[in-house]
């Protein structure tokens, strides 16, 4: 999936409205810092990948204070950063510092379910209101047909929804937590943007849902879950799923900002803490670049799920002509040189990531350290990923 055509895109597209810009610009510019000159760190051996770090230039240009990637292929790996982790520090953003991965988290959440769908717990073709009677309902929405299958592929028809600003937010806890439900409900309270099965429309809401799906099906919270099944098992130690109340990113750690870019001057301001249950299933967890490298590669080896739930994680919905498209929870990107990758973007605040895999093992982790309020550089980073998965490839006539 190309990131400025790809379904994460299309929620960006909903992110940043006026009433967003208007918000956040005031807390911007209660404390402005520019920064200068990005210094380049390539953390390798061998090979300095000129052009690869000639595209990272480019994409930190137009991104956060910093921008790393991590690749390689055939058993090599190897990190670029540009710019800094922590401003005003010079301190390159390494492979294995955590970070939020904002939608990533989706392509976790959608494997528990397939491995519920491999347990024979739940049907893909099932109506949602079957396991959750009564939550997707009201405002032209009727859960007794809109399939978990719809809910995985964003083809639910249920309306765009991103829990941030302030002003977006479902009603917390005392203790500032957020309840799944009550997010959901606030999701719900815009109504349909078409009927399910009809077109692919890009929403949280949908993995909301999908959340409590699993902790109806599970008996557990999803976090547990997710942990209990995908993190431990693959050995993950620098990825979680935060807790309801878990706000610090664990150390070593890339931090985050929000960004606006004036003229030809950048200004960033930290993220304020937030409660990682705001986003929950639909994006609250952190990772490393390496660690999302290990999660990937280990999904498409079929190391997750059944050969006949990667599958289903495949069939995707074409994203136009662009040869991308979307699956449950897993994204198709069709590679320059040829051939295909599979993996999931992400932005959240203070983050944007996104990371592909190949079938032959070749794959790209990105990150910046930014939540962009305008001109989100999907183009710069999409070229980046070409570059390094298409690094060392003949040409494709």
């Amino acid at each position: 999936m190309t990131y400025p055509r790809g379904a994460d895109t299309m929620a960006m597209k909903t992110k940043w409205s006026r009433t967003r810009i208007s918000v956040v610009i005031g807390a911007v510019c209660a404390t402005m810092l520019a920064l200068p000159s990005p210094a380049a760190h390539a953390q390798t051996t061998g090979d300095d990948h000129a052009d690869t770090l000639a595209a990272l230039k480019v994409f930190q240009a137009n991104a956060g204070p910093g921008a790393a990637i991590h690749a390689g292929g055939g058993g090599d790996a190897w990190t670029l950063s540009v710019g800094t982790g922590a401003w005003p520090a010079n301190r390159p953003i390494k492979a294995d510092e955590h970070f939020r991965i904002g939608s990533q988290t989706k392509t976790f959440t959608a494997a528990v379910l397939l491995q519920l769908v491999d347990e024979k717990e739940i049907s893909l073709e099932a109506p949602i209101g079957d396991y959750l009677p009564g939550v997707v309902t009201g405002n032209g929405y009727d859960g007794t047909r809109i399939t978990v299958r719809q809910l995985l592929q964003h083809t639910s028809g249920i309306a765009p929804y991103d829990p941030y600003p302030i002003t977006q937010t479902p009603k917390p806890n005392p203790d500032g937590t957020y309840d799944l439900s009550a997010s959901v409900r606030k999701g719900l309270s815009r109504g349909p943007v078409a009927e399910p099965g009809a077109s692919l429309t890009y929403s949280n809401t949908n993995y909301l849902i999908l959340g409590m799906l699993i902790e109806k099906v599970t008996g557990t919270q999803v976090h547990e879950s997710i942990t209990g099944r995908i993190i431990d098992p693959l050995g993950l130690t620098r990825t979680a799923f935060p807790s309801p109340g878990s706000r610090t990113l664990p150390s070593p750690a890339v931090n985050g900002y929000h960004g606006l870019r004036i003229g030809g001057v950048r200004l960033w301001r930290s993220v304020v803490t937030y409660d990682p249950s705001l986003y929950s299933s639909a994006g609250a967890m952190v990772s490393t670049l390496e660690d999302l490298t290990a999660f990937y590669q280990a999904l498409v080896a079929g190391e997750v799920i059944s050969p006949a739930g990667l599958d289903e994680m495949r069939k995707v919905r074409d994203l136009g002509d662009s040869g991308d498209g979307y699956g449950l929870g897993l994204s198709k990107h069709s590679l320059p040189c040829g051939g295909v990758a599979w993996g999931h973007n992400g932005g959240v605040p203070g983050y944007h990531t996104y990371t592909l895999v190949t079938e032959d093992g070749r794959h790209a982790s990105a990150v910046t350290n930014v939540y962009f309020l305008t001109n989100n550089p999907g183009v710069q980073l999409t070229n980046l990923m070409d570059t390094a998965l298409c690094e060392g490839q003949p040409e494709r006539t």
